[in-house]
């Protein structure tokens, strides 16, 4: 088949990449101008440069709704719009118009985690499971029918790093087997249970904040859904902002007001954790790792020389 990628940063380097390995004929390439936005600038593998690399036209947008970019693609005269990480919406022009219509990649087992960052949100969610899928896109945003899912589980210790690694190694077979299907006629495409759907939005610096209040558990989750380099997990710590690397759960139980910083246990420094820490009957987070803001790491057991005080939620 003759196929047009749209796609962005790794997830759509790895699908350009499974595309041109294949034995479909890649005809046009749209990818976004490299954007300075935190969030865009991890993973930043350039599909215009792979592109470019093998003779593949390629067209730069923030935005798919010119008549430039429209005709290109109607020049191209692909039988499938293959796409992956594509930041903005498609008009129904441009997605209805191969015969075949357009494919889209996303990093999640749809219909959960619709929309942005899905491992993140995942991992923060305590989910057993994430993964890829390959559906036909429509109207609204990642909502399609499905036609193939690829799932990894989640380990007690992964971070959203790993997480990463493990599904972006989904993709190329994923985009292979998927097309496979579609150019042999047998392709069965499944529609979303829609009660089952949940859709996330992009991340801000706020959404890493910790919440004292929440237990241990998902604080421990919360700070390994945002390892290197994602934005890590952050509170404040006598007015400065301080980045939390790596915790762990308690052994002990410890009462008191959350956010405290309380004492030793093992290699990290025990802060009382959870809405109802003054029972004295739940762990604490025991913070390992720290990095502060001019981008130093230490050992908790360092940077906390003496107990007392507080992290807080704000400077």
């Amino acid at each position: 088949m003759r196929v047009a990628m749209f796609g962005y940063q790794t997830w759509g380097h790895r699908t350009l990449h499974a595309l041109l390995d294949s034995e479909h004929e890649v005809v046009l390439t749209v990818t976004h101008p490299t954007s300075d936005h935190a969030y865009e600038r991890i993973w930043s593998d350039s599909v215009a440069d792979l592109a470019e690399q093998h003779g593949v036209p390629v067209l730069l947008r923030n935005r798919p709704d010119d008549d430039e970019l429209l005709r290109a693609l109607k020049e191209a005269a692909p039988d499938i719009i293959v796409a992956n990480n594509w930041r903005t919406w498609l008009p129904p022009e441009i997605f209805d118009l191969p015969p075949h219509g357009t494919l889209n990649i996303h990093d999640s087992l749809l219909p959960s985690y619709a929309g942005f960052s899905p491992l993140i949100w995942a991992l923060i969610n305590g989910e057993k499971q994430v993964g890829v899928t390959a559906h036909r896109m429509d109207t609204d945003l990642d909502t399609g029918d499905i036609l193939l899912q690829r799932a990894v589980p989640v380990g007690p210790t992964d971070t959203a790093t790993d997480l990463f690694h493990r599904t972006v190694d989904l993709i190329g077979p994923l985009v292979t087997d998927s097309l496979d299907l579609i150019a042999s006629g047998r392709a069965v495409w499944t529609p979303q249970d829609r009660s089952r759907s949940s859709f996330f939005h992009k991340r801000s610096p706020r959404d890493s904040r910790i919440d004292w209040t929440w237990p241990a558990q998902d604080l421990e989750r919360f700070v390994r859904a945002q390892s290197d380099p994602y934005p890590n997990a952050f509170t404040f710590h006598r007015g400065q902002r301080l980045r939390i690397l790596s915790a762990a759960v308690s052994e002990g139980r410890y009462g008191g007001t959350p956010g405290r910083i309380f004492i030793r246990e093992g290699d990290g420094v025990v802060i009382v954790a959870g809405a109802e820490a003054r029972s004295g009957r739940l762990p604490g987070l025991v913070v390992k790792r720290v990095r502060t803001e001019d981008g130093a790491e230490h050992a908790a057991t360092e940077y906390f020389r003496t107990m007392g005080g507080y992290l807080t939620d704000r400077p």
